[in-house]
C-alpha cells in the first residue's frame, strides 16, 4: 500500500491506529526514557562548555593540522589526559582549541608559547581568551530565566486559544518530557552545552509546541462535533484527530532534520565542535523526541486529563448507545432485505478507547451513507467538485 494510501485511509477512519486505546504504554515508554534521562543526569552531569564553566580557552591556526594533534597540545600543557580539565578538540580544517582550567597571565602566556612551538606557528596564530566564573553564572541564570518565560508564555497562549486548561497542561507536560529526554541524551553522550545549545533547546520546544497544538486543533475540532451529534466518544472523537494530523507530523519531521542531518555530517567530518555543529545536535534530537510526544504523549494525556469530566463522561454513554443501535441495523441488514431496516453506516461497535470503521453494509433504493465522522452523504451524491453546471438536454445541445 502506497504511503498517500495509507495517510487517506487514516484521516477518512477506514484505518485506526489505536493511540489513545494504548496510551499505557506510551506512558510506560515515556516514564523509561526520562528515567534513564534523570540517571543520566546523576551520573555523568551535563558537559558544560567554557561560557557557562568558565576557564581559559586558547585556539592555534595552522596551515596543515597533524593527525595526533590532541595528544601534541596535551604534550605541550603537560598533561596525559582530560582529568586536569583541558579538553582538545578541532574547528574546522586547521584549528585546534584548547580549553582549561583559569590561568593566570603569566601561566597563559607560557601555554601560548608552548602551543606555538609544538605546532610550529608564530606567537600571533594563537589566541587566548579567559571568561570568568562570574560571567558563566550569568548566563546560566539568564538561559534558566528565558526557559521558564517560554514555559508561562506558552502555557497563557494554550489555555486562552483553547479555552481548556487542560489542553494546556497536556502540552506542558509533553514539553517537560521532550526537555528532561534531550538533556538526558546530552548527559549520556557527553555532548557540550553551549549558548548554542540552550538556543537549539528553545528551537526545540517551540517547535513541538507547534506541532502538539496543530494536533490539538484537530482534536477540538472532533470532540466539538462528538459533543454535538453524538457519535463517537470523547477518546475516539480524541484518537481519530491524532490519526488524521500522524502523516503530516511524520512529513514536517522528516523534512525538518533532513537538513539538520545534513548540517551534522558537514561538522562531524569538516567543521569540528563549533556553533554549527552544537546547534544541529540539540536540533535532531529534540526535534525526534517533540514528534514523538506530539503524537503518542500529548493528545493522550488530554484523554487521560478529561476521562472523568461530566460532558465527556455524558458523551461517552451517547455514543455507546449510538454505537450499539448501529450495530444491529448493520447486522439486520447483513440477514438479507426482508429484515432491514433503516442503515446510516457500517460501523461496529468499539469501546472508548478505540473506533476502527469497518466496509460499508450494501444500501438499498434511497439510503444514505456517512463518514466516520457523522455527516451524511447521499449514495449518489457527486463524488466531484461541487456547483459543476448541468449539461443541458439534448434537443437544446447544439
Amino acid at each position: 500500500m502506497k504511503f498517500s494510501d495509507l495517510g487517506n485511509d487514516l484521516y477518512t477512519g477506514r484505518r485506526s491506529i489505536p493511540v489513545v486505546a494504548k496510551r499505557k504504554s506510551f506512558y510506560l515508554v515515556s516514564l523509561l526514557l526520562m528515567a534513564i534521562g534523570v540517571a543520566g543526569l546523576g551520573i555523568n552531569k551535563l558537559n558544560l562548555g567554557l561560557e557557562f564553566s568558565g576557564g581559559s580557552e586558547f585556539r592555534v591556526t595552522t596551515t596543515s593540522l597533524p593527525s595526533d594533534y590532541e595528544f601534541k597540545a596535551r604534550d605541550a600543557l603537560g598533561t596525559a589526559d582530560d582529568s586536569q580539565g583541558v579538553r582538545v578538540s578541532k574547528l574546522g580544517i586547521n584549528t585546534v582549541r584548547v580549553q582549561t582550567e583559569r590561568l593566570d597571565d603569566a601561566e597563559s602566556a607560557r601555554v601560548a608559547t608552548e602551543l606555538a612551538q609544538t605546532f610550529k606557528v608564530i606567537p600571533d596564530n594563537v589566541s587566548s581568551t579567559f571568561i570568568g566564573p562570574s560571567w558563566g553564572d550569568s548566563v546560566t541564570k539568564q538561559a534558566l530565566r528565558a526557559l521558564v518565560i517560554f514555559l508561562v508564555l506558552v502555557a497563557a497562549v494554550l489555555a486562552i486559544y483553547f479555552r481548556n486548561w487542560k489542553m494546556a497542561l497536556a502540552a506542558l507536560i509533553a514539553l517537560a518530557h521532550d526537555l528532561v529526554i534531550t538533556v538526558g541524551i546530552y548527559s549520556f553522550t557527553g555532548f557540550e552545552v553551549s549558548p548554542a545549545t540552550m538556543i537549539g533547546f528553545l528551537t526545540v520546544l517551540g517547535y513541538s509546541i507547534y506541532d502538539t497544538v496543530v494536533v490539538f486543533d484537530k482534536v477540538r475540532e472532533n470532540t466539538n462535533e462528538a459533543f454535538g451529534n453524538g457519535r463517537l466518544s470523547f477518546a475516539q472523537a480524541a484518537n481519530l484527530a491524532v490519526n488524521q494530523t500522524i502523516v503530516r507530523s511524520i512529513n514536517t519531521t522528516v523534512i525538518g532534520i533532513l537538513p539538520i542531518l545534513a548540517v551534522m555530517v558537514v561538522g562531524f567530518i569538516f567543521l569540528g565542535p563549533g556553533t554549527l555543529l552544537d546547534l544541529a545536535l540539540v536540533l535532531f534530537v529534540g526535534i525526534l523526541i517533540g514528534a514523538y510526544s506530539s503524537i503518542f504523549l500529548a493528545t493522550p494525556l488530554l484523554v487521560s486529563l478529561r476521562n472523568k469530566d461530566a460532558s465527556v463522561l455524558e458523551l461517552d454513554k451517547r455514543a455507546a448507545r449510538a454505537q450499539a443501535k448501529r450495530a444491529k441495523e448493520a447486522v439486520a441488514v447483513s440477514a438479507g432485505p426482508s429484515s432491514a431496516g433503516p442503515v446510516t453506516d457500517g460501523a461496529t461497535t468499539a469501546s472508548d478507547d478505540e473506533f476502527v470503521l469497518t466496509s460499508s453494509a450494501p444500501m438499498a433504493e434511497g439510503e444514505e451513507s456517512s463518514t466516520v465522522t457523522g455527516r451524511q452523504v447521499h449514495k449518489y451524491a457527486q463524488s466531484g467538485p461541487r456547483n459543476q453546471p448541468k449539461r443541458p438536454p439534448k434537443s437544446r445541445r447544439s
